[in-house]
């Protein structure tokens, strides 16, 4: 089976500004991937080339292995979400979705059944222009799911949410996934992106830097590890030998700037006892900024 969303060689040019440029990644179902990059760095570009919107210079996007624009239905593919502005004012949150429900054949029933899933039934007569921007962003949540779609695109989806409304968002995509949907997440609020991915793609200067599971990447930034250990001080002694930095943290540990599996193996060499040994990974900023050289 193709992957619900790959993209091969891509790459998109203005004029002599290179906005991606050999762009190569493909994503598994059933997980929730962020998509990083500092501003510039080419995000929303491959978001809109993705969903037809913009074409490539060269190279291809594309959703379980066809370009958006030859999906024979694909509401029914993916949902996006890309701005929280497209919107007729003077329209009900209902409205609203009514009118996409019906150009895209959706029957009426559905409208009701997205617009709990987004927790905005209490508010669906109201209009839209006395909405908050976190209101308009569950209500573009509600119009990518109308066609039930497997593969979810957003773009900050997170803004304008107050801390509750980023509970909500991160419960809700945690269970799309587990119930077999993808996603596809572009989003500058790191911290969030590092609760709530499986694996993040981080593009910088149009360029692909790092696609990786967010666990694997920040425990390679750092490539140390703590131990506690009753005879610390000796274990110390042990690194030393072996060439290996170590710092005490607290009374019983050390933070070593070797990996787990090194440590363990001179401590069973010299005799030594752990209570606890373990990679120490850096956050996802860290990662984020060594990678884009402390760009945002």
């Amino acid at each position: 089976m193709s992957p619900p969303l790959e993209v091969r060689g891509l790459t998109k040019r203005y004029g002599d500004t290179t906005a991606v440029e050999d762009l190569t990644f493909a994503i598994a179902p059933g997980r929730i991937t962020g998509f990083l990059g500092p501003n510039g760095a080419g995000k929303t570009t491959t978001l809109r080339i993705l969903l037809g919107l913009v074409h490539a210079s060269s190279g291809e996007a594309l959703v379980a292995g066809s370009p958006y624009r030859k999906l024979q239905d694909p509401v029914r593919s993916v949902g996006a979400v890309l701005e929280a502005s497209n919107y007729h004012p003077t329209r009900s949150g209902r409205n609203h979705l009514r009118v996409l429900a019906a150009a895209a054949g959706i029957p009426e029933a559905r409208i009701d059944e997205v617009l709990e899933e987004v927790e905005l039934t209490g508010a669906a007569r109201r209009k839209v222009e006395a909405y908050s921007l976190g209101m308009r962003q569950r209500l573009s949540v509600a119009a990518a799911l109308l066609g039930t779609p497997t593969l979810l695109v957003l773009d900050e989806p997170a803004n304008g949410l107050d801390p509750e409304g980023i509970r909500w968002l991160r419960n809700f995509l945690r269970g799309f996934a587990s119930r077999g949907g993808t996603v596809f997440i572009s989003s500058h609020v790191l911290a969030e992106v590092a609760q709530l991915a499986d694996e993040v793609v981080i593009i910088h200067r149009a360029k692909l830097v790092a696609h990786e599971p967010l666990e694997k990447l920040t425990a390679r930034a750092t490539g140390g590890a703590l131990a506690r250990s009753p005879q610390a001080d000796r274990l110390r002694d042990e690194l030393a030998r072996q060439g290996i930095d170590a710092t005490r943290a607290g009374l019983d540990g050390l933070r070593a700037q070797a990996p787990a599996a090194r440590i363990g193996e001179i401590a069973a060499e010299s005799e030594v006892v752990l209570h606890e040994l373990r990679d120490e990974g850096a956050s996802l900023e860290e990662v984020f900024l060594e990678l884009t050289g402390g760009e945002r």
